[in-house]
């Protein structure tokens, strides 16, 4: 009787488990709108990320809710928009602060419904231990805590807002595995640990969360793409991650578990403009190219598309239709409340919303919803169906929230934050490119546009936390030059 209530028992989980999907997100860093094939790259080679869109969806609008590295990142793992979530700015090695433990992630809804769960790659969301990801519900940790554009900050250089206090570090956990890292088999070294992974944690339901730290300046390649590419050493970099999402799904159809396991493929935010004047380039000669938009306007730092608008691929064999392009908007903020109820468990209250139908090509018959786009604390652009509103801004935001980026950079925050002379309305069904003001043809939309823009954050301007920030030792001035004298053991006994 025992024997056979253990086996009943044991069953049970089984039908449990099998009924929730494994879990993967891929997440690059900086790749443009322009810069797969899929998307309409003639420079850069991407075969395997343009047959997981042919097997599965590819998404033409699919929006970050920030066009920076650390805010998008804490949106698409907490469903929440960033200055909500206590990461409004990106994050710099020597200030005290990350995504707020009390934040719920993604890893955190999923590990009650039986998830084995797991963080590869960059973090950037909080160096201290306080901040890691291994209090944010991963089990496993295995990458680099910070942007990979830091340096360390050594006897005779002038201390800047990227200086770290150490060797740039690959990390087992809390353990320190490599330092400095070698950055040119980071990508390789992600993908063979997320491979690991997913062997191990076959025969229950996983999370794997896998933020690649290519193609972002400083940009490496293994020596088997270094070189390789039409689109240069950028373009070395994108063909390696497509690689290595390839041999992911590969992995998946060898151990049978391509129909049980969705993928997402995206990026944190737009490309930096090619052409445009990077101010890595002094630091990283030869290693700071920028990516493509495609045809959108702008790009990572901007709320016009080309900042927020990134690729999005979906695949989940005899789940999703392969072969769709679907247009519907949908954002990274998403994720958690799809993912949870895929899971069979309750998201906590977030700003995205289930996008189970949507990705399974169902359609939606509610009113389209509104997307906003805010820079840090600001709102500049809504957009709701083929609509998109600029909104018109008089004066820098009044909340000034405490960020290094700001006190290294004079009028950094203003121009950041910048003022918007009048109403401006785009339609992207007709104008994708953002180039056609038809705001004075449609005062209608803009008045009804700005009315629920404006109303939604009049509230959400009363809900920002504040940033949470933990004591510890002061960060030298700006352009402060490091001495034989200058102590640095404080800082890196909070990196241990």
């Amino acid at each position: 009787m025992m024997k056979t209530c253990v086996w009943l028992w044991l069953m049970m989980i089984s039908w449990s488990w099998a009924a929730k999907p494994n879990l993967i997100v891929i997440l690059a860093d900086d790749i443009g709108y322009g810069d797969l094939g899929c998307y309409g790259s003639k420079v850069i080679s991407t075969p395997r990320l343009d047959r997981m869109a042919r097997e599965g969806v590819r998404f033409t609008d699919f929006y970050v809710a920030s066009a920076f590295c650390s805010p998008s990142r804490a949106a698409l793992l907490t469903g929440r928009l960033p200055a909500r979530c206590g990461v409004p700015y990106v994050l710099f090695p020597s200030e005290h602060t990350g995504l707020p433990p009390s934040e719920t992630t993604l890893a955190e809804v999923l590990k009650p419904a039986g998830y084995a769960t797991a963080c590869v790659g960059k973090w950037h969301l909080g160096w201290r231990s306080e901040f890691r990801p291994q209090q944010q519900g991963f089990d496993e940790y295995f990458g680099l805590l910070h942007t990979n554009d830091v340096s360390e900050w050594k006897v005779g250089e002038a201390f800047h807002q990227l200086s770290t206090f150490e060797p740039l570090e690959l990390r087992e956990g809390d353990r320190v595995v490599e330092s400095p890292v070698d950055l040119a088999r980071v990508t390789e070294r992600y993908t063979e640990r997320a491979m690991e992974f997913i062997r191990r944690q076959r025969e229950k339901p996983f999370f794997l969360y896998l933020a690649h730290t290519m193609p972002h300046i400083a940009q490496y390649a293994s020596a088997a793409f270094a070189g390789k590419s039409k689109g240069g050493v950028f373009g070395d970099c994108v063909e390696e991650i497509d690689a290595s999402t390839g041999r992911i799904l590969d992995l998946l159809k060898e151990l049978g578990m391509d129909e049980r396991t969705l993928v997402i493929f995206t990026s944190d935010n737009g490309a930096g403009l090619r052409g445009g004047k990077a101010k890595a380039e002094e630091r990283f000669p030869g290693r700071s190219e920028h990516g493509s938009n495609g045809v959108l306007r702008g790009g990572k730092g901007s709320t016009f598309e080309g900042g927020v608008r990134v690729p999005c691929i979906a695949w989940w064999p005899k789940t999703i239709v392969g072969g769709r392009v679907d247009g519907t908007p949908w954002s990274a903020l998403d994720l958690m409340p799809t993912m949870a109820s895929m899971a069979q468990v309750k998201a906590p209250e977030v700003d995205g919303i289930d996008f189970r139908d949507g990705l399974k090509g169902k359609a939606r018959h509610e009113e389209p919803r509104m997307l906003f786009h805010y820079f840090g604390v600001q709102l500049q652009a809504v957009r709701e169906g083929p609509w998109k509103l600029f909104l018109p801004i008089s004066e820098p935001p009044k909340l000034r929230v405490p960020s290094l980026w700001f006190e290294h950079q004079d009028g950094l925050f203003e121009r950041q934050h910048r003022l918007w002379p009048k109403p401006t309305l785009y339609d992207l069904s007709a104008d994708v490119n953002e180039k056609v003001d038809v705001a004075e043809k449609h005062p209608e939309v803009v008045a009804r546009l700005q009315k629920a823009a404006e109303s939604f954050d009049v509230s959400f301007q009363k809900q920002i936390p504040p940033v949470q920030y933990l004591p510890g030792p002061k960060p030298p001035a700006a352009g402060q030059i490091r001495t034989a004298a200058d102590s640095v053991e404080e800082w890196l006994k909070l990196a241990r």
